[in-house]
């Protein structure tokens, strides 16, 4: 059974970073691509960035452009999201997910597995 577990979350004040790590169960997986998306209470689930596996080409939603960097460990089987000067509206549950196929990165429906998420919430 495939698994994404996600750690790193937790309370930090605005400005300040958190990293988030998704270590992925099976070297089997075949991924495609590896995504992190985020879910406020009440909003949708919407995308945050995505990393192409096999060559690390990397995708940004417009709102972290500049201050969140996805990168993934091979040799570990992790990807990470390092979230720099973190803003109040960053809060949200994040999840990590895999795509086996390629696809349009930015669509949630199209990632075949998901984490539990982590939680990430930023005070002011």
């Amino acid at each position: 059974q495939v698994q994404l577990v996600e750690s790193g979350g937790g309370l930090v004040q605005a400005g300040g970073s958190l990293r988030l790590s998704c270590v992925i169960s099976t070297r089997t997986l075949g991924q495609v691509a590896m995504g992190w998306f985020r879910q406020a209470p009440g909003k949708e689930r919407d995308f945050v960035a995505a990393i192409l596996w096999s060559s690390g080409t990397t995708y940004y939603s417009d709102f972290v452009k500049g201050r969140f960097t996805i990168s993934r460990d091979i040799a570990e089987n992790t990807v990470s999201l390092q979230m720099d000067n973190l803003k109040t509206e960053d809060t949200a549950v994040y999840f990590c997910a895999a795509v086996t196929k390629p696809a349009n990165l930015y669509a949630r429906r199209l990632y075949d597995y998901w984490g539990q998420g982590t939680q990430v919430t930023v005070s002011s």
